[in-house]
């Protein structure tokens, strides 16, 4: 209902309705969650009145960006777009906030590939076959978190991993060595059909409860939290794969993207790997 052109007033009970056309949208139920955290946030800001008009909206924006950090800020302004968008209030929408695409990752973030087997040895060292294989699983077959519910013991079987999700189809590809190792763990653990990778209740492991595991593992393997997220083992993945291949487009398939500017974030190197390969020019008279 709103009070002129300009105003608007949003209510609560319209975020259930806003599930559901993201439901129908075919949105994945993490994205759905997000969406919907996110405009609820909104209108918490807004008040009890849920009064809203452009000078908000921008208001919110301001508000964000003074507590967030900038991707984060994008993240929850392209949710609250999609709730006005899908509410009829286009022009109440804001433009993101821009930033300049960085050429390199920041070594605080990067987790390499001696981290990265530290952790698995952690994981095994702790009694967590199963975080260890959930971790090993992402970096050799780059996966998004969503995917590994996909991993049936049906399909390991078959040696590949079909599935459609959002209307998208997508293969991913097994090693040997990996399909051998995923079916070993389904013996120990009498795993018989079905998803395996799956919590003590049966519910499939998500982002959140993985990076609840992954965390407790920093002190004892040594490597910054800043390293420890689920996703940063498809980023090695794809930087291994690059490294070998050099095969942009083939990675690119294998990591699902429809967009090479996106595949080249995923191959970023370190500003320090190119202050060492600048060190090694010798363009310059002493």
């Amino acid at each position: 209902m709103s009070q002129d052109k300009n105003t608007v007033i949003l209510e609560p009970k319209q975020l259930a309705d806003f599930e559901a056309y993201l439901y129908d949208r075919e949105n994945a139920e993490a994205t759905i969650k997000k969406y919907k955290s996110d405009a609820g946030a909104f209108l918490r800001y807004l008040g009890e009145d849920c009064r809203a008009d452009k000078s908000r909206v921008l208001a919110y924006k301001e508000w964000l960006i003074a507590h967030y950090a900038v991707n984060s800020v994008n993240s929850m302004l392209a949710s609250v777009n999609q709730f006005l968008i899908f509410l009829g209030y286009r022009e109440l929408t804001v433009k993101p906030v821009k930033v300049q695409r960085s050429l390199f990752l920041k070594e605080e973030k990067e987790l390499s590939k001696g981290e990265y087997k530290r952790l698995i040895r952690t994981a095994q060292e702790e009694g967590k076959e199963q975080l260890a294989l959930c971790m090993e699983t992402i970096a050799a077959t780059g996966i998004r978190i969503s995917e590994l519910q996909f991993f049936t013991v049906e399909r390991v079987e078959q040696g590949r991993i079909e599935i459609l999700n959002k209307g998208k189809y997508r293969r991913i590809f097994l090693t040997e060595k990996l399909r051998k190792k995923l079916l070993h763990f389904c013996s120990q653990t009498g795993v018989k059909a079905g998803q395996i990778f799956i919590t003590r209740t049966g519910k499939p492991k998500d982002r959140s409860n993985l990076w609840k595991e992954m965390k407790k593992l920093k002190e004892k393997a040594g490597i910054s939290g800043s390293k420890i997220f689920p996703h940063n083992f498809r980023h090695l993945f794809a930087r291994v794969y690059y490294a070998c291949t050099k095969d942009l487009a083939g990675l690119a398939d294998l990591l699902g993207h429809s967009s090479l500017n996106v595949t080249r974030i995923y191959t970023s190197n370190t500003g320090e790997v190119y202050q060492k390969q600048l060190e090694k020019m010798s363009v310059l008279r002493i």
